[in-house]
């Protein structure tokens, strides 16, 4: 499926594309309609905009109206939908079908991109079906020529998912869902410290009438005592079971308990709970002061987060390749996530499993059901099932877990410890918190850290078990005898590229000292993203939002000034990956990086194309500089010659973001990370430590006993410390290749730079249906 010969800017040219957003809106749906329309002018086509959903295809006239570059200017911080969604009964029958077939032949539109949940989505495919019949009609009823007919033979569909309950399956994440759990968290955080003042009991009604995974997500990242989602009612009986949770985690010292229900929970026989059902139990069995607080529509709104920007951009860029290289015989498809891969898959067999979903619930198959959404909600599932469960085996195995953290602090870090802590108590170990990194774990800085002691620790900012930048080779023999001191069996070392470092160093170290023999694991933790082995690291993405923000913000004070470039360094050390995700977040003109090297040509270049810009209705411009992008081109150096080639023209303001970039609470998504990744580690290292078990000792020296553990393009993998060293480049502290560097020519290309896209490697169509469970006949 390669495209190398074909010449992206060409590929348009003679076609036309209507873009529309349909059913719920959704924060992100406005960086999804702002990457086609600027794509798909790229590219040589025509964009429309339909505003009001199905209804503006239903109605026409000033409904469909041609999309300009700078019309889409200013959108991406924009929650909602700015083109309008509306519901439609009059395109669910066949005579509003007909008008809506009408419209386009007139305006000679045969592609239609369709962003919306998927309802939205089968009627597109109900009238790409009917596309056929529908002109054979128009052409009988003498509305359209034979002519216009045999222009606009073939209608090809590509859809978008844009839904806040992520309830679509075959994308890991629907446009909206990351957005509106950051609306969920700001609440669950904000609720919790008033709980905390009077011993309360929260409970918390999140959306997700069918789907539960916005529930299940928050739960994860609040450390919930309980949560009720509609695809895994609890167990007969649960009432007892929850009381008795409550009360444990009281006498446990806990002064607040969080419950989480999703709107569609339900008991096993089909009876709604509902957040009052919960409410008056607990008061009446336990007494507790007990609050409710209904979420409704916030969720939906505020500002989409920088995740959602860049999903709706990716997803944007991705929907017009698939509709320019649609074939008639190519199914209608969708453009989704996996991992961090941009996928294509066919609409129905999506559509398929959604509905198997259903099925399975109201067959009360509830396993079917939690397989049927997929891999990561089944991964979601399983781990919150393991942290809840709080009753530690009576058997201990006496082994001790020492974790410590590495480097700069950053968010999501301490959500790591937790889980990991959590997850080592309940397979009976014993945990040992190390402060002060490498330089405590040699000093002897240790001690015992129990369940409750980490109670809270997700949504906690920074690192408490506090951090240091030291490397373990001044301290090697040190940290031996506190190893053999405390009985350190195995280690949990969170942090960034010191973290990895200081692992290689121990590694090393084996040969000399055995008390180094020991199962190690590496978690990447910092807001540079920087670590070999792993595509994500935990903190990066809270960095992102900060940026992103600030950003925003500072875009916004230009929009009274007119006429004004800001120059924004951002953090990362080397590595670029800070500046390139929030330059395609934020909607930048530029970013300088490191690993793209850049010259005096390139800097002349992004002036001449402000300086272009400043005459049309845009009139202010973004740069975003990575802090080690270039020894010479400071951050100084570029503000200089911006103001000096700007002068007359725009004016140029600096600024240095700093370690804003490092605080903050952590954004839901690290905090799930570091949930998973804390507990992902743990479970390995207690297999390990089997397979290592030797004569009444533990002795561990192959390369597979000391991993880093990252996500790697879909799936979380160990990978050896001493095999990740070829792809490291140990002067920039950066791995050698990244997969993000892929995404720059979009922002480009967002950016209204003619440069060449690369479309020879595209999302390949794949297929969900083999992914369905085998449902045995009973």
């Amino acid at each position: 499926m390669s495209h190398t010969s074909m010449d992206p800017t060409k590929m348009g040219i003679g076609r036309s594309i209507a873009v529309l957003t349909s059913g719920g809106d959704a924060q992100g749906m406005n960086a999804a309609v702002r990457a086609t329309v600027r794509v798909g002018i790229y590219t040589g086509a025509k964009v429309y905009f339909v505003h009001e959903g199905y209804q503006g295809l239903v109605d026409g006239g000033d409904n469909i109206k041609l999309a300009t570059w700078e019309s889409v200017s200013m959108m991406l911080q924009l929650g909602g939908t700015v083109i309008g969604s509306a519901r439609c009964m009059d395109f669910r029958a066949r005579e509003g079908r007909m008008k809506a077939a009408l419209n386009l032949v007139k305006l000679g539109i045969t592609n239609l991109c369709v962003i919306g949940g998927d309802g939205s989505l089968t009627g597109a495919n109900q009238f790409r079906k009917e596309w056929a019949t529908l002109l054979v009609d128009l052409v009988k009823a003498g509305k359209i020529t034979d002519d216009e007919a045999r222009k606009s033979c073939h209608l090809n569909i590509v859809g978008m998912v844009g839904s806040i309950d992520n309830d679509f399956c075959g994308t890991d994440m629907t446009i909206g869902t990351d957005s509106a759990l950051h609306r969920i968290i700001e609440v669950v955080d904000a609720i919790t410290t008033t709980a905390q003042s009077h011993q309360r009991t929260f409970i918390l009604e999140v959306m997700g009438r069918h789907c539960g995974y916005l529930a299940l997500v928050t739960a994860l990242a609040c450390g919930a005592d309980w949560v009720f989602i509609p695809e895994m009612p609890p167990d007969d009986g649960w009432e007892g079971h929850l009381c008795r949770r409550l009360a444990d985690q009281r006498a446990r010292g806990s002064r607040l308990n969080v419950i989480i229900v999703a709107e569609g929970a339900m008991d096993r026989a089909g009876n709604p709970i509902s957040s009052e059902d919960i409410k008056k139990l607990v008061e009446k069995n336990l007494g507790f002061d007990t609050r409710t607080t209904v979420l409704g529509h916030v969720q939906r709104g505020g500002t989409p987060s920088a995740f959602d920007r860049i999903l709706g951009s990716r997803m944007g860029v991705e929907a017009v390749m698939a509709l320019l290289e649609a074939t008639p015989e190519t199914p209608a498809c969708v453009v989704s996530l996996s991992g961090n891969q941009a996928v294509r898959l066919p609409l129905m067999e999506c559509v398929q499993v959604t509905k198997d979903v259903t099925t399975a619930m109201a067959e009360k198959r509830w396993e079917d059901a939690i397989k049927l959404r997929g891999k990561s909600f089944e991964n979601n599932w399983n781990t919150y099932k393991m942290l809840a469960h709080i009753n530690p085996p009576d058997t201990k195995s006496n082994i001790n877990v020492a974790i410590v953290n590495i480097g700069a602090p950053c968010a999501g870090m301490n959500a790591a410890v937790r889980s990991a802590v959590r997850i080592g108590i309940i397979q009976g170990h014993n945990m040992l918190a190390v402060h002060d990194g490498f330089e405590g774990l040699a000093q002897g800085k240790i001690e015992p850290i129990t369940w409750t002691g980490v109670s809270g620790w997700t949504g906690k900012g920074g690192s408490e078990l506090g951090t240091k930048r030291v490397l373990p080779s001044e301290y090697i023999e040190e940290i031996s005898l506190t190893i053999a001191k405390f009985n350190i069996h195995s280690l949990v070392i969170i942090g960034g590229f010191e973290a990895y470092m200081g692992g290689l160093e121990l590694v090393q170290g084996r040969d000399k000292y055995e008390e180094l023999c020991i199962p190690m694991v590496v978690i990447p933790a910092t807001v540079s993203n920087n670590v070999p082995g792993s595509d994500f690291s935990i903190g990066a993405d809270t960095a992102l939002n900060t940026i992103t923000s600030t950003c925003d913000r500072i875009k916004q004070s230009a929009a009274g000034t007119k006429r004004r470039v800001f120059i924004i360094e951002t953090a990362g050390g080397y590595c670029g990956y800070l500046a390139t995700m929030a330059g395609l977040a934020a909607g930048a003109d530029a970013a300088y990086i490191y690993e793209d090297k850049f010259g005096i040509r390139d800097l002349e270049m992004n002036v001449e194309h402000l300086v272009q810009k400043m005459k049309t209705d845009v009139k202010r411009g973004l740069i975003l500089r990575n802090e080690n992008c270039n020894a010479n081109y400071t951050t100084d150096f570029i503000f200089a010659l911006y103001s000096e080639e700007g002068k007359g023209i725009f004016d140029c303001r600096k600024n240095v973001l700093g370690h804003m970039q490092q605080g903050g609470t952590p954004t839901p998504f690290d905090r799930n990370f570091g949930t998973k990744m804390g507990s992902k580690a743990v479970l390995w290292i207690t297999e390990k430590l089997k397979e290592v078990y030797r004569h009444g000792r533990i002795f561990a020296n192959t390369p597979d006993s000391a991993c880093v553990l990252g996500m790697k393009k879909r799936a979380l993998t160990f990978q050896p410390l001493a095999e990740l060293k070829e792809q490291t480049d140990f002067v920039h502290r950066i791995p050698k290749t990244s997969w993000w560097l892929k995404l720059r020519p979009i922002m480009k290309i967002l950016a209204k730079y003619n440069i060449s896209l690369d479309t020879s490697e595209h999302a390949h169509m794949e297929h969900v249906i083999k992914k369905r469970p085998v449902i045995h006949p009973t």
